[in-house]
């Protein structure tokens, strides 16, 4: 894969671009104008996932902008992930459906589990982590055949993480720094990709982080975006609107200060904008 912008070397060598388009929500003609905007503003890798109900939206919009840009699939890093519904017994089958729905050269290049439970158990059932185990198992034996050309985990907590250390994807912005998290990534070779980076949109109005953007001449999504890559972090921020998609790639031509990197970083105070707290899961 080619891409004009960073990227992360993942531990099978495939080099995932440091910022991606998230796409939840988005579908048909949403889907259509956001990508587009995307590939024309460099964006090579995008996010989806089964639960989003939105992956033939995103692989059709794919096929049908890639040749405006002269790009082919092999430019385009691919990433989407496994429902909570299908973990365990159905994990084969959740993948094969992904794989249909995008419809996008028979592989994926990044396939995540979801969430460290299970549709339907609760979460201090111990069944969630014979149905992760399971999981990745059969997610290990995709990747082997070359139908899932990495894989990972989303929202795993540190404690889920030791059980299973390959790679992994969390909620992560200044007012959760995700610190140990961190630290076990790093001393793990673990890549670390964030979701979430504005805060569901809560952190744009705080004023330490609108100061911070008119003093660089900046929006607050870019310095948002710029905090998370200027310390190695992955991010996909998802807009439905072309203009801010557009002005969300725009955050390699400008660094933030380490005066300015601490403040942010001071903010943590555990706050998590998503409504699902994944520590609660056994």
């Amino acid at each position: 894969m080619s891409s004009p912008l960073p990227s992360f070397r993942l531990n099978t060598g495939a080099q995932m671009p440091l910022l991606g388009l998230g796409t939840y929500r988005l579908q048909g003609k949403q889907m259509h104008l956001s990508v587009d905007a995307a590939l024309g503003e460099g964006y090579r890798a995008f996010d989806t996932a089964a639960v989003y109900g939105n992956e033939a939206d995103l692989g059709h919009a794919l096929l049908d902008l890639m040749p405006k840009q002269n790009l082919t699939r092999a430019d385009i890093f691919l990433i989407s992930k496994l429902s909570p519904a299908d973990m365990g017994s159905k994990t084969r089958e959740g993948c094969v459906r992904s794989l249909e729905r995008l419809g996008l050269g028979g592989y994926i290049d990044l396939y995540l589990i979801h969430w460290p439970g299970t549709e339907g158990l609760e979460p201090e059932d111990e069944r969630n982590a014979q149905h992760r185990a399971h999981s990745w198992t059969v997610m290990e034996e995709l990747h082997a055949n070359g139908k899932l050309r990495a894989i990972g985990i989303s929202n795993y907590s540190p404690r889920h993480l030791i059980e299973l250390l390959e790679n992994c994807r969390v909620e992560f912005h200044p007012r959760l720094a995700q610190r140990k998290l961190r630290v076990i990534c790093r001393d793990s070779g673990v890549c670390f990709q964030a979701y979430s980076s504005l805060g569901k949109g809560a952190l744009l109005s705080d004023p330490a982080v609108v100061a911070m953007a008119e003093g660089h001449g900046r929006t607050a999504s870019q310095v948002l975006l710029r905090w998370a890559i200027q310390q190695g972090v992955a991010v996909l921020p998802r807009s439905a609107w072309p203009k801010r998609v557009r002005e969300n790639g725009q955050v390699f031509d400008f660094d933030l200060d380490e005066g300015g990197m601490e403040r942010l970083s001071d903010m943590d105070s555990g706050k998590r904008f998503c409504k699902r707290d994944p520590t609660s899961v056994v």
